[in-house]
């Protein structure tokens, strides 16, 4: 990354390039602005900047968790109790770790409880307890693969993708839809009766007919928007739980028959 100043608004040098975000000095709160970005695009300065005045970046550092994002799966979990010890979790689109990191404390694989996959198009970095692959979810053989990794179904299924933005707003939400209409396809291939659903979307106008789908397998199907989900953004989380079974649970009847 090119170098750069971040500057408070009252003119002090304050952060790095890998420094953390705003904070509090003298009982006054200090918004940070990138001086010097000369190679930056205008969107990649003002996410810099956000960055470094966001203060669940800064805790995330201080905490150890992988990123921000991992706020917004504590804040669900917390209210929705949906992790607990001993479950099958699998977290699509896992980089950079912040979720799996979260599931595998929950459901307890550092006391050799449960078990938590985490598959991504991108590499990441090992976590504890945790496996990793480099895997499109979306190949034909990804959920045979995934039962296989987990040893058997999922409790839960996870998803905070997000498609590559073209800042086009119509574009982009219909491509984080269909994104999340996909990732519901896999989950009913591997999850358990019972189970959880929880994936990124937007708002923008075709949520309902998402909501619609869910309704079709899972007994309770809400919207969720996190505190950690910045207040200007149109991202909510969709959540579905009490799996009423689909193609994974029926696969795993048909075995056990055999």
């Amino acid at each position: 990354m090119e170098p750069y100043e971040a500057v408070t608004e009252h003119g002090e040098m304050s952060g790095s390039a890998t420094g953390g975000g705003g904070g509090r000095e003298g009982g006054r709160s200090i918004k940070v602005r990138v001086k010097k970005a000369s190679k930056f695009t205008l969107s990649s300065k003002l996410w810099l900047e956000r960055q470094l005045n966001d203060p669940y970046v800064a805790q995330a550092k201080r905490e150890g968790w992988r990123s921000r994002a991992a706020y917004k799966l504590i804040e669900m979990d917390e209210r929705y109790n949906l992790l607990k010890p001993g479950q099958k979790i699998v977290d699509l689109g896992a980089a950079p770790g912040g979720w799996a990191q979260h599931a595998a404390k929950k459901v307890g694989v550092e006391q050799g409880r449960g078990k938590v996959v985490g598959i991504d198009l991108l590499h990441i970095d090992p976590i504890a307890g945790v496996e990793l692959a480099v895997m499109d979810f979306n190949d034909r053989d990804a959920p045979e693969r995934l039962k296989a990794m987990l040893g058997g179904l999922a409790d839960g299924v996870m998803s905070d993708m997000a498609a590559n933005t073209t800042g086009h707003k119509k574009t982009d939400h219909l491509k984080i839809m269909g994104l999340a209409e996909l990732a519901i396809e896999f989950a009913r291939e591997v999850l358990a009766p019972g189970g959880f659903f929880v994936s990124k979307v937007f708002q923008g106008g075709t949520e309902g007919a998402l909501l619609a789908m869910l309704k079709q397998d899972f007994a309770v199907v809400r919207h969720v928007k996190p505190k950690a989900s910045r207040a200007g953004s149109a991202e909510l989380y969709v959540l579905a739980t009490g799996f009423r079974g689909g193609a994974g649970a029926e696969d795993a009847a048909d075995e056990q028959d055999d």
